[in-house]
């Protein structure tokens, strides 16, 4: 989720969004996160009880439960148009760096994403990420990219800075605080929020057209929809499925 609100935050409508679907060989069965520009973000993973033990580095496997083999799929829908998608394969399950390799890849941005939690006995104590891209024309300058990069090879992860106390004003001052570092005073607040409706649900439904529906009543009597983002619990009721039923047919017949 950290990935996609960082991706996110380049986009230039309000209403622009971040989708990333990562599908690999792993036990986790593959993530999904929803991020915007406006700080909203929501994300399941398919198999949730997942639980491997530390890497070799002791940290959090994360690598080892999405599989180092599949691939990540990136859809920006930027408000307007048809959404940009890209697919590339992952390659090594860790999430900051498939999420590089797409950045370099697909969108030729030199790119640097560092993300990480820290799970203690209670759940996430410390979660984070930082995104740093070389604009286009400082792209040339092959020794402001070496600084970086050497830079970048000496942290040892995002999680320990935040563990550590650090702010991010504080970690960016360490990282590039002798490059004429400017810190923005707008901060953009987040929060987990799911869009799902009740209306979106119907929708959903009646796009499995008349024939199932009909199955539905008669096998059922009701439909039951979960949203995977958040859990909540949906039904259609007969008359609801009934009104679906003639909608169908009334646009049928137009």
């Amino acid at each position: 989720m950290a990935s996609g609100l960082l991706l996110a935050s380049s986009m230039k409508r309000a209403d622009s969004r971040v989708n990333l679907r990562v599908r690999g060989n792993g036990p986790l069965q593959g993530i999904l996160v929803d991020a915007g520009l406006d700080g909203t973000v929501r994300g399941y993973v398919g198999n949730p009880t997942v639980e491997l033990p530390p890497n070799d580095q002791g940290k959090l496997d994360v690598g080892g439960a999405v599989g180092s083999e599949g691939f990540l799929y990136v859809v920006r829908d930027v408000g307007y148009g048809y959404p940009y998608s890209s697919t590339v394969e992952l390659i090594s399950g860790e999430i900051g760096d498939d999420i590089t390799h797409y950045l370099v890849s697909s969108e030729q941005t030199p790119s640097a994403l560092m993300v990480g939690v820290f799970v203690g006995a209670n759940g996430v104590t410390a979660a984070g990420g930082l995104l740093v891209q070389v604009l286009p024309k400082a792209a040339r300058e092959e020794a402001l990219i070496e600084t970086l990069e050497s830079r970048l090879s000496t942290l040892t992860g995002f999680t320990p800075l935040l563990q550590a106390g650090k702010s991010l004003p504080q970690i960016f001052e360490d990282l590039v605080g002798d490059m004429g570092l400017e810190i923005f005073s707008e901060t953009q607040l987040l929060r987990y929020h799911c869009a799902c409706s009740f209306d979106r649900v119907l929708g959903a439904l009646k796009l499995l057209g008349e024939a199932e529906l009909r199955d539905i009543l008669t096998q059922e009597g009701e439909a039951e929809a979960i949203c995977e983002f958040c859990g909540k619990v949906y039904r259609a009721d007969q008359n609801e499925l009934e009104d679906l039923i003639q909608a169908l047919r009334v646009e049928r017949n137009v």
